[in-house]
């Protein structure tokens, strides 16, 4: 197969997931302290108050039988992604979002919070203080908010703790995931890259798998094989597709959308009812005559005869296609009716995802 033209082209990391090289998520459970009031309160809260009594317990104060209210402090859900290969000593990012009833987390510090994974096991720590994106505005009569307050992150507020172990140099072959799977796509990709290596270790194993084996003779390791092929560009193809969502009136269609050969009129059939009442008066000496309303209805039919008959001849392209039905004047509530009709008809060679 012919190497892939690099016009309008993706590079392969672009458009695959490398095989282990994933993010791992961890959670905690921490308190957030030093808010001005809004934290937390006991009745709706009570594990707060039970957090903060075992942690000033671990701190050797003794609040075994102090009754604590603590509306500066509130228990926070603690997240966080490691990144794939991260060393200790790494910082990342955490997010905070509060879980019993606290308003504000705006000016709190998060006190030093374990961060483990699905196995249990502890791989980052977090702590300092947060940083919150809303903000909430209060006053006698009136009240202004913007953004969510009681969710926060912390830039570089965790470090890594643990590893993941994982020796990836020294692998002798690695899977490449299609983000969005294609036969095609799969194919180009193994042949451009054994045309880039000259040897057959790339296969396209299905359309969302390409295994890549690191030949026997290249000591550089899987790093610098991944390296060199990554950037290679590779044109990306994908079927067919027409996207609409009905709740917003967005309609996408993909390049390759073909219509069969077929004619489309649009017409709007408009009835205008217009309601006019007068007042007749009796003549200004009758004896009997009574002031009345009259009703005065009047009727306007717009048949739409402006509109005209499109025909479409077979093949035409997706521009050729848009073209055509703004020559109609169709909007996107219409349009949406016609590419329904026509995928029912069979004119419309492409799939349709409706949502």
């Amino acid at each position: 197969m012919p190497q892939t033209s690099a016009v309008a082209a993706s590079r392969i990391k672009d458009i695959v997931d490398f095989e282990n090289v994933r993010e791992n998520q961890l959670v905690g459970y921490g308190l957030v302290v030093g808010l001005k009031g809004t934290g937390d309160s006991v009745r709706k809260a009570p594990f707060t108050e039970a957090s903060l009594k075992a942690m000033l317990e671990r701190l050797g104060v003794n609040v075994r039988d102090v009754n604590i209210d603590p509306d500066n402090v509130a228990a926070v859900s603690v997240t966080a992604t490691l990144p794939p290969f991260a060393r200790k000593g790494s910082h990342i990012d955490v997010q905070i979002s509060a879980i019993g009833d606290a308003e504000n987390l705006q000016g709190g510090t998060l006190l030093v919070t374990p961060l483990v994974g699905l196995d249990g096991e502890v791989y980052a720590v977090a702590q300092g203080s947060v940083a919150v994106s809303g903000f909430e505005a209060r006053g006698a009569g009136q009240s202004v908010s913007r953004g969510v307050t009681t969710a926060a992150r912390i830039a570089g507020g965790g470090i890594v703790e643990r590893e993941v172990a994982f020796n990836f140099n020294g692998q002798q072959g690695v899977k490449l995931a299609l983000k969005n799977p294609d036969f095609t796509t799969a194919r180009r990709i193994a042949a451009a890259i054994n045309e880039a290596k000259g040897g057959a270790i790339a296969t396209a194993l299905d359309p969302t798998t390409v295994q890549v084996i690191r030949p026997v003779e290249d000591q550089a390791g899987m790093v610098a094989l991944l390296g060199d092929i990554e950037q290679l560009p590779i044109k990306v193809d994908q079927p067919a597709r027409v996207v609409v969502d009905e709740a917003s009136g967005t309609i996408v269609m993909g390049a390759d959308v073909k219509i069969s050969e077929v004619a489309i009129a649009q017409g709007n059939l408009t009835i205008r009812i217009t309601e006019t009442p007068q007042v007749s008066q009796p003549n200004a000496l009758s004896q009997t005559g009574q002031t009345q309303v009259v009703p005065r209805t009047s009727i306007d039919v717009d048949e739409g005869k402006g509109n005209k008959l499109a025909l479409l001849r077979s093949g035409v392209s997706l521009r050729e296609l848009v073209d055509g039905l703004n020559a109609l004047g169709v909007g996107p509530r219409d349009l949406i009716t016609i590419l329904l009709a026509l995928k029912t008809a069979g004119a419309l060679q492409a799939e349709v995802e409706v949502f």
